[in-house]
């Protein structure tokens, strides 16, 4: 449904992301309550983005690789990582430029709901860490909307239109969200459970 007639400059997700977003989402700052509770769920499970999650794992991995389009993210994670075990290069997530196995691969804080080419990221995961239930997303559910629409209007990126899949700001940030069914249908071979009551962990 629209929310709003305005005129506004359309942007890709990665103009957005580019334009510092991840930074001032992390910021608890501009968290609404419910997404400060997932990200700290998340963080007990334990791309890319600053390194935040990998920096997690340092003293429990021999190499870490994270990866992650958006250069000055990368600039970021290195400076943050204080490990020699933990490696971050610039690249596209359908096409990581790695001949080698993992013994996980993971897509955190809905990640994955933003990018274009889903089944191809569900592929290079799949590519890197080839064991059955070792790749692991965390994506938003349907019941995150309202929260979503909150902390997005708190980083100047007020929603515009909500469907049944997904989220898009007045400057054109496009976020998705899922049924479990709909992630079912789109991995057929995940396990699903509720990661609080606004997100899932899917791991397959």
């Amino acid at each position: 449904m629209a929310c709003g007639t305005k005129n506004f400059q359309t942007m890709t997700n990665d103009d957005v992301y580019a334009a510092g977003l991840l930074k001032r989402a992390l910021d608890p700052a501009s968290q609404p309550s419910e997404v400060r509770a997932f990200l700290h769920a998340e963080s007990e499970l334990i791309g890319c983005g600053t390194g935040r999650h990998l920096a997690l794992l340092k003293h429990r991995v021999s190499l870490g690789v994270g990866v992650d389009y958006q250069h000055s993210y990368i600039v970021d994670a290195h400076s943050n990582a204080g490990s020699t075990r933990l490696c971050f290069i610039t690249g596209d997530a359908t096409m990581i430029p790695i001949d080698a196995e993992f013994d996980a691969a993971i897509c955190l804080t809905n990640t994955w709901g933003t990018m274009s080419d889903k089944l191809g990221v569900v592929a290079e995961m799949r590519r890197l860490a080839p064991r059955p239930q070792t790749r692991l997303l965390s994506v938003y559910s349907e019941a995150s909307v309202e929260a979503r629409r909150e902390w997005y209007r708190r980083l100047g990126h007020a929603v515009v239109n909500v469907t049944d899949e997904h989220i898009v700001t007045e400057g054109g940030f496009r976020s998705e969200h899922f049924s479990e069914d709909r992630l079912r249908q789109l991995m057929s071979d995940c396990v699903v459970r509720p990661l609080t009551h606004i997100a899932y962990a899917v791991t397959f």
